[in-house]
């Protein structure tokens, strides 16, 4: 058995695609969808993934910010900028790119950010409204991999979900996505004794544990939908997943690529909440 490839810079594009034309709508009726984003600090990583932002934002017919800090500047002066951003207009999403420097509070960072506009879905109130299914907007990775699976046709209700990491980014809320739409989910952590005998038993197996390739081919159940969260750089400069490609391919049914799996998919909902943000927001003028 070979799986089946989970193209997701195919996907990502036909999604763009769609909400691009929702965006020019609403250009046409001079309410362009708007994106800040705030970095601080000199992650050169984080640099890339708000360039790449920035790039998707104009290629979808987005207007997009970039708010730029030092990795000294105070936490109450980001805040002070996402309280400024809260109140502008021309802007519909404010995403905070992380990691935020050691001296920041991530939570009350978040939580500064108008729920409204919080297209990452990181504030409080989302985070805790996933609980209940009624989060505004939910986290863009989680939400991400559950459009991959109903894309390609993978079923989710009734199946054994797996989730390998416990992270608010992506490990819980994507826990509570399956949840929601009954699957049976078990959460793994760094502390799970025997992760092998949970992964195995696994119809759906979601990896975001930022350790690479710790998923082998033996840990897996045959036939299983694979979805690689992690990306790791290694010393050579190349990137892989938290799952052995080359070897867990030949006994999954479904896997997902790093990159161009899950990735792609993140800045695309990204892309998607900000129109949605933009649309809710010229209703209620």
């Amino acid at each position: 058995m070979t799986a089946k490839i989970m193209d997701g810079n195919l996907l990502a594009r036909e999604m763009r695609a769609a909400w691009k034309g929702r965006a020019q709508h609403l250009a046409e009726q001079g309410s362009q969808p708007g994106l800040a984003v705030i970095i601080a600090g000199n992650d050169p990583a984080s640099r890339i993934y708000v360039r790449n932002k920035a790039k998707a934002c104009v290629e979808t017919g987005i207007y997009s910010e970039i708010h730029e800090f030092s990795e000294n500047v105070s936490q109450d002066e980001v805040i002070r900028r996402i309280q400024e951003l809260n109140e502008n207009l021309r802007i519909n999403g404010i995403l905070v790119q992380l990691p935020l420097p050691p001296h920041f509070e991530n939570d009350k960072v978040f939580a500064s950010i108008a729920v409204e506009k919080d297209v990452d879905g990181f504030h409080p109130y989302n985070v805790g409204a996933l609980a209940t299914g009624n989060a505004i907007f939910p986290p863009c990775t989680p939400h991400g991999v559950m459009h991959m699976l109903e894309k390609y046709g993978i079923p989710v209700e009734g199946q054994h979900a797996v989730v390998v990491g416990r992270s608010n980014i992506v490990g819980k809320p994507m826990a509570l996505m399956l949840l929601q739409k009954s699957a049976t989910v078990t959460i793994c952590t760094s502390k799970t004794r025997d992760l092998a005998e949970h992964t195995r038993r696994a119809d759906i197996l979601v990896v975001a544990a930022g350790k690479p390739r710790m998923i082998s081919a033996a840990m897996i159940k045959a036939g299983a939908a694979v979805i690689d969260v992690g990306i790791n750089r290694l010393p050579d400069g190349s990137l892989t997943g938290d799952v052995d490609f080359d070897s867990v391919k030949e006994k999954a049914g479904y896997i997902t690529p790093v990159p161009g799996g899950v990735g792609p998919m993140t800045i695309t909902m990204l892309l998607c909440n900000t129109i949605e943000a933009a649309e809710r927001a010229q209703t209620q003028c």
